[in-house]
Order: structure tokens, then C-alpha cells, then sequence
């Protein structure tokens, strides 16, 4: 893991055990209260606090006019949110569930992330899209989707997905305080806690897993910059998001000494730790539970390829979801679980 400073470990000393629901509800409170122009709505935002609770308590001590409901319209959400952010606001929308966010891609494309670039500079759309993502909830093909590559292929969107409550805390309130539009694909199977990556194997409480203790107060987390969660010297693993816990898992299946990087954003991805960490392994294998054709892992595996070319001892492998509709009762087959990462892990090392 890198080094933290004295500072990041005078705030962990006055940290306490939070979820990822509740770090971001964290981060909500802090910026409402910190800048009267951050706003939050969305389905079911305000009154209900949202289908996952993520908004709990907001709308009670902001009021209906910076936490509030919409109608069924994520075109409309994310229309109504670029409008208001071209005109000062800093608004924070949710789409409930990334398979719902199609509706108001064309917005995100062709306004969001061009407005800057179309008006020279004298406009930007500093707003920040929350939505839940992933699988491992048997949440069947239409709650279960992974669509962040979409997303980093459109230049002037960053797109950042957390793996733990204490970057998802500090990675939010650095989106609600860039003047970019950033997108935040949130892992719902790490809402409620830690995953290892097996369905039915106990984890660890969820206090005591590195990255649940989380600062009450305000902090960021750099957007662009990735985290080495799991030193080691013979095989770099990429991942992001619930794969980073799977990654993990799957190394001491493995027997391998894998360094695991949590990447963090994706777009601007953090080309350098990526380079630096293949470069020292001469292995690379990236994991994400989107589908394999198109997947992010392609462009990573891209890059590794054009700029680590000469140090790779073995290919690179990719551990994905299937290019299939996501599958209810064959969850845990689509699902890259640790022991087929572990397979990867074995094959690169004799590749």
C-alpha cells in the first residue's frame, strides 16, 4: 500500500467505521453544508433518502429546494442538472440504477461534456452523476450492468468508481468540487460492506477492513490518481471497484505474488502507476466484471501494450464478465470470481 502522510493519518486517528452508504451520505452532508450552490435530487432522493439510502436525512435538514425528487426522466434529470451547472450551481444527480442512465447519455455526450469546449471556455458543467453499478446482488440482467466504457471514451467526462467508503467519501466531494462533469459508478455489491469475492464465504466485519475507516469531516481523494492496495513483485493485477477486493482474494488463492492497483478513475486513467507497476512484474492481468468486447480492459490492456512492451515477460490476460445479457441464475458463472483471477494468476506466470 502507498504511504500514507501525517496528515491523511491525523485524519484516520479521528475516523470512525462507515459503510460506502454512509460515507457518501457523509460526503453529501459536508458539501451541502459547506457550499449553498451543491444541490442533490434525483428518483426518490429526497423524502425516501433513496432506493439504497445513499441521501438519508438530506432533504429534513437542507429542505425541499437542495434535496428533492424528480419524475421518472433520467434525460430530464440529467438535462435539468447541466442547466443549472452552466449557470453556477454544482448540482449532484442520481440515476438509481446504471442500467437506467441510456436515457440520458445523449445529454452527457452532446452537452455535458462539450459545453466548455463549444463555448471556448466561458461555460463549464461543474456536475456530478452518482449511479449504483455492477452485479452480485442477483439483480438480473437490467440492475446488474457495467457500463463505465462507454463513459471514458468521451473526451470531457471523468469517470471514477471507488472500492472502498474512504475513497468513495473523498473521491465524491473532488467531483462535487471539479468544474468537470464527472460520472461515479458506485459498486452496490460494497454498499453494506466488504466482499472477498465468493457468495457464500463469511468476510471479515466491515469495521475492521482497511478503507471503512473514514474521517468525519471534510478530505478529498485526487480524481486520476490510482492506489496500490496489495504490494508485490510478479504480476501487476488492474482493477477497480468490486474487483479490487476479488483481486485481492484471488492472490492468496493464487500463491502469487501479485500487486493489486485499484484504479480508481478511469478516465483520466493513472497511466503512471499502471506503467510503473508493469514495468517492475513483467506481468499484467486486468479484471472487471463488464462484458470482455469493448471493455475498459481493452484499452488498459492497449496501453500496457504500447508503453510496457519491452519489460512484459508473458501476454496479458483478461478476467471479465461474459458477452452475454447478464444472467440471474447464473450469476456467480458471469461473475469473475477469485477462482478464475487465480487462473489467470497461475497461467501468466508460466506464460
Amino acid at each position: 500500500m502507498n504511504a500514507m502522510t501525517k496528515t491523511e493519518e491525523a485524519k484516520l486517528d479521528a475516523a470512525s467505521p462507515m459503510n460506502m452508504i454512509q460515507a457518501i451520505n457523509s460526503a453529501l452532508d459536508i458539501m451541502l453544508g459547506r457550499d449553498p450552490n451543491v444541490l442533490t435530487f434525483g428518483e426518490d432522493v429526497g423524502y425516501f433518502g433513496g432506493v439504497f439510502r445513499a441521501t438519508e436525512g438530506l432533504q429534513k435538514k437542507y429542505g425541499l429546494n437542495r434535496c428533492f425528487d424528480t419524475p421518472i426522466t433520467e434525460g430530464g434529470i440529467i438535462g435539468t442538472a447541466i442547466g443549472m451547472a452552466t449557470y453556477g450551481l454544482r448540482p449532484v444527480v442520481e440515476i438509481q440504477f446504471a442500467d437506467y442512465i441510456y436515457p440520458g447519455y445523449d445529454q452527457i455526450v452532446s452537452e455535458a461534456a462539450r459545453i466548455r469546449y463549444r463555448s471556448a471556455g466561458d461555460f463549464t458543467a461543474p456536475m456530478t452523476i452518482r449511479t449504483p453499478y455492477g452485479g452480485g446482488i442477483f439483480g438480473g440482467q437490467t440492475h446488474s450492468q457495467s457500463p463505465e466504457a462507454l463513459f471514458t471514451h468521451v473526451a470531457g467526462v471523468v469517470t471514477v468508481i471507488p472500492s472502498n467508503p474512504y475513497d468513495a467519501k473523498g473521491l465524491l466531494i473532488s467531483a462535487i468540487e471539479s468544474d468537470d462533469p464527472v460520472v461515479i459508478f458506485e459498486p452496490k455489491r460494497l454498499y453494506n460492506g466488504p466482499f472477498e469475492g465468493y457468495p457464500d464465504k463469511p468476510v471479515t466485519p466491515w469495521q475492521k477492513v482497511e478503507g471503512n475507516l473514514v474521517p468525519e469531516g471534510y478530505y478529498t481523494v485526487p480524481l486520476g490518481k490510482a492506489r496500490t492496495v496489495r504490494e508485490g513483485q510478479d504480476v501487476t493485477v488492474l482493477a477497480y471497484g468490486t474487483m479490487v477486493h476479488v483481486a485481492v482474494a484471488a492472490a492468496t488463492e493464487a500463491g502469487v505474488d501479485a500487486e493489486v492497483i485499484d484504479l480508481r478513475t478511469l478516465a483520466p486513467v493513472d497511466l503512471e502507476a499502471i506503467v510503473a507497476s508493469v514495468r517492475k512484474t513483467g506481468r499484467c492481468v486486468i479484471v472487471h466484471e463488464a462484458t470482455r468486447t469493448s471493455g475498459f480492459g481493452a484499452e488498459l490492456s492497449a496501453l500496457v501494450q504500447e508503453h510496457c512492451f519491452y519489460a512484459l515477460e508473458a501476454p496479458i490476460l483478461r478476467v471479465t464478465g461474459w458477452d452475454t445479457p447478464y444472467p440471474h441464475a447464473f450469476e456467480w458463472e458471469y461473475f469473475p470470481g477469485p477462482t478464475r483471477v487465480a487462473r489467470a494468476l497461475k497461467q501468466v506466470m508460466v506464460g
